[in-house]
């Protein structure tokens, strides 16, 4: 009897930084996962990224950060030195909808800009509980059409986010296209949430190996952004959601996270679709570890992210 091995999937060890993975993975379960518990509270959850924030490496001198209005939506442009100004990544940010660490993004997003010669536009969506479900959707779809408004043109847009920005990206690109609007060339979706539900295996087999999250805290950190009642519509839960015609989809998710399953089955649902996808699963790596700039492997990671954007743009040169 012979295995069927999806050829979309991918399982990614690289050896170089294996014990510095091994000791972050460590840290945060003393440091984060051991804190979690079903009451959250907001104000010092916010407080804990306030502090993780302020930690992030500095961005570089030579790209430039500016704020701007997307039709009503707060953003933020980053533009390398000599980056292309009709070359638009356009980010969308995690932080479990609630909490927001700009400057911790800027120097992320910007060491994958620089490389591709483009300039990324971060939005900075209203935050929930204060502004629930539909508002972070609405303003991903108005700040895209604000893009379109400025002549930026649909094939040169690169959509990415991570975790609830994940969940955002796709749920952005299932409105767009069932409204037959323009899409962007790609998408790059890092450890997304995409399913409130939380019918993933990995939700409950994972739950004692994620470093970061638990049980408790995902089935709480949902109810902030939206009620019970919705978490099976694909606007919440873009994993039920139409995948055909959507443009090509990269995946990067830690082979130990609760929100491994998400990942899994949506590339699974892309590739019936006949949508173009690829899935690297990342062993024993953390939620969304491409943000930690010492560690090799983010390093390796915002590598294949840049040669998946140029396979699918025309922005390689």
């Amino acid at each position: 009897m012979t295995t069927h091995v999806k050829t979309f999937t991918r399982v990614i060890h690289p050896a170089k930084g294996r014990w510095a993975g091994e000791l972050l993975n460590l840290l945060l379960r003393i440091t984060v996962k051991s804190r979690h518990g079903v009451q959250i509270d907001i104000p010092k959850l916010r407080e804990k990224f306030r502090q993780l924030n302020r930690q992030a490496p500095r961005v570089l001198a030579d790209v430039q950060r500016e704020s701007v209005d997307c039709n009503g939506v707060a953003a933020q442009w980053l533009s390398p030195k000599g980056c292309r100004q009709n070359r638009v990544l356009l980010y969308i940010h995690g932080g479990a909808f609630v909490a927001y660490t700009p400057d911790v993004y800027a120097a992320m997003v910007a060491s994958w800009c620089q490389p591709l010669k483009a300039r990324a536009l971060m939005l900075d969506y209203r935050l929930a509980p204060e502004h629930p479900y539909p508002t972070a959707l609405e303003e991903c779809l108005a700040a895209y059409q604000w893009l379109l408004d400025q002549g930026i043109k649909a094939k040169d847009i690169v959509i990415a986010g991570d975790s609830a920005g994940g969940n955002l990206v796709m749920a952005t690109l299932q409105h767009l296209k069932a409204a037959n609007q323009p899409l962007p060339s790609c998408a790059v979706l890092l450890s997304p949430f995409l399913d409130f539900t939380l019918s993933g295996t990995s939700a409950l087999g994972n739950a004692p190996h994620d470093p970061i999250f638990n049980l408790a805290f995902a089935v709480g950190i949902r109810g902030f952004y939206a009620p019970a009642e919705t978490y099976s519509q694909p606007s919440v839960s873009p994993l039920f959601g139409d995948f055909s015609g959507l443009p090509p989809l990269l995946f990067q998710v830690g082979s130990t996270e609760m929100l491994l399953d998400d990942s899994v089955r949506a590339a699974a649902r892309a590739d019936a679709a006949g949508v173009p996808v690829q899935l690297e699963i990342w062993k024993r790596l953390p939620h969304v570890f491409q943000m930690i700039a010492a560690l090799p492997q983010a390093r390796a990671a915002a590598q294949r992210i840049q040669r998946f954007v140029n396979d699918h743009t025309d922005w390689d040169g």
